[in-house]
């Protein structure tokens, strides 16, 4: 790192291999979540064996229960008393399950969208970069995993750009009542029957505040709880989503709105600072909206239910703290910077979340094998080496903020992870970019599009953002998910397999998966699986049939 800031020929830099190494109070605190559902643990056991005997039970053992119960009336009484009271204490301070009814993910009008060379070509004609500052861009952008079409906001088209206060409301109500729209015309859900709105938003926050702005568009009721959460970075979406799921468990038989957007037209860097021009190649418009509720009656048309949230901060650590720092450059032009440090603190983050997580998910086989590891290592110095811990037996489809493509490649060398499973956060990324917090749920819309999602299976959330934090969320499917209308992949999939195979030249040659590009690389391959004959050559009209 130069006074400059980032440069771009350094050597790309990796995340430390987090799971080599890991801190024993994170385990401990991931085995403190597990004992508070200890007694719930318990009692399926209990329960089993209490079936399996009064299963064995005749007509004479019943009449020999009811005479000793005449003569044992004092204890018969006290007896019911405790079990009512104890299933009384229970009933009233058990978590209340939260299920996803539904989600929308906003997609900007195609005059948005803006491709590389238009890109540089307004960033020129701005007069606000100099050369240097320009190539940088367009190394970035080459390296990004951005594809062609991904959306900037209306003002950043307009030449000169203008960043004004009303520009940026626009841009947040485009977004924000765009998701909404197709979210309420999916789930038929009154705007009067919403209990609980949380917003984020992490670098506008206007006065009125984004949340005030969907009371007043929706009408909203009166007495609702709202909160608008800012600056909490790209992993703010899942500390939303907590904060949601905890006013459920006060508040019941309700619904609650979760907004996640950014808003980019005050935030563009118009300076020369290397580490605050990444932001600008990185960062596109998207935003999504979530209804989740704690109605029981909504569990047969709900997708999924909440298991876990665990939220990791690292903002205890200075380097931590100012490795995403909003700032002034020496010119007074306002950005976001970025640490050459940054790296290495995501991963410690990620490494203190996903060892909390662990025993919370893992099969019992394989927190075994890990502890045993671990404490061979702690109390014996045996110098093993760490077991690594198979999360693909804990999840079946993995949703990884698609902060950039080397984040994505590390997080798929580190968990061991197939190409099939980071497939929705690289496809993300080249369609639209990196939406912050809400980059996640495009990603699980592109899975749902894909039709992959059965009962029963376990999804993983995990986003990490400012501050320092990481953060993850993990869903249930409760049946087998079918994309909602509108969703923001329905008519992508074929399309992009399409421009792929148009781009690679010779179609009448064979298409492997060794040819294919790192963004279309898993999907390639799910299509020669199934295609069968992979020395026929692929070409559009063959594979809009398997697509």
């Amino acid at each position: 790192m130069s006074s400059g800031g980032v440069q771009i020929q350094n050597p790309t830099r990796k995340l430390p291999d987090f799971l080599q190494s890991v801190n024993l109070k994170y385990v401990k605190l991931g085995y403190h979540y597990l004992m508070t559902h200890l007694l719930t643990l318990l009692l399926i056991p209990l329960a089993s064996a209490i079936f399996v005997q009064a299963s064995q039970t005749d007509l004479e053992d019943l009449r020999a229960l009811w005479l000793h119960l005449q003569y044992n009336l004092l204890t018969v009484i006290v007896f019911s008393a405790f079990l009512a009271f104890g299933s009384t204490v229970y009933i009233m301070t058990r978590p209340r399950s939260v299920y996803l009814v539904d989600f929308s993910c906003y997609v900007p009008p195609p005059h948005l969208q803006v491709k590389f060379g238009q890109f540089m070509e307004h960033s020129k004609l701005t007069g606000d970069f100099d050369d240097s500052s320009l190539e940088f861009q367009r190394k970035i952008l080459e390296r990004s995993g951005l594809g062609e079409e991904t959306y900037v906001p209306e003002a950043m088209h307009s030449i000169p750009p203008r960043p004004s206060m009303a520009a940026a409301r626009e841009e947040a109500e485009q977004v924000m009542f765009g998701a909404l729209d197709n979210l309420f015309a999916n789930t038929k859900v009154k705007a009067k029957d919403i209990g609980i709105l949380v917003v984020n938003c992490s670098l506008f926050c206007p006065t009125p505040s984004l949340s005030a702005m969907i009371v007043n568009k929706y009408k909203l009721r009166g007495n609702i709880r709202s909160f608008n959460l800012g600056g909490m970075g790209c992993s703010a979406g899942v500390i939303a989503l907590d904060l949601a799921k905890e006013m459920l468990q006060v508040h019941r038989n309700t619904y609650a709105v979760v907004v996640s957007t950014e808003n980019i037209t005050q935030n563009w860097y118009f300076g020369n600072r290397k580490s605050m021009l990444i932001p600008n190649c990185l960062f596109r418009v998207g935003g999504s909206a979530i209804l989740l509720t704690n109605k029981g009656s909504e569990k047969k048309r709900a997708k999924y239910k909440l298991v876990h949230v665990v939220r990791t901060h690292k903002g205890g650590d200075d380097k931590a703290f100012k490795c995403v720092y909003q700032e002034e450059d020496d010119d007074g032009k306002t950005g976001v910077s970025l640490s050459k440090d940054l790296m290495a603190i995501a991963g410690g983050a990620l490494k203190t979340n996903i060892t909390t997580l662990g025993p919370l998910v893992l099969p019992i086989s394989e927190q075994l094998l890990f502890f045993l590891t671990l404490m061979s290592n702690k109390l014996f110095n045996a110098k093993l080496k760490p077991y690594i811990p198979d999360f693909k037996l804990a999840f079946d489809h993995f949703c990884i903020h698609a902060g950039g493509r080397a984040v994505i490649d590390e997080l798929e060398r580190n968990l061991q992870l197939l190409p099939h499973h980071v497939e929705a956060s690289r496809m993300t990324l080249h369609r639209f970019g990196n939406t912050s917090s809400s980059s996640i749920w495009y990603e699980l819309a592109y899975t749902e599009a894909k039709g992959r999602i059965k009962r029963g299976n376990r999804v993983w959330q995990i986003a990490f953002g400012s501050g320092f934090k990481c953060n993850s969320a993990v869903w249930k499917a409760l049946r087998n998910v079918k994309a909602s209308p509108k969703n923001p992949w329905e008519e992508c999939v074929y399309r992009l397999i399409s421009e792929f195979i148009t781009g690679h030249g010779e179609t009448t040659k064979p298409i492997t998966v060794a040819t294919a590009s790192a963004a279309h690389r898993s999907l390639i391959s799910e299509f020669i699986t199934g295609h069968g004959e992979t020395t026929k050559p692929i070409t559009v009209a063959t594979a809009s049939a398997a697509l």
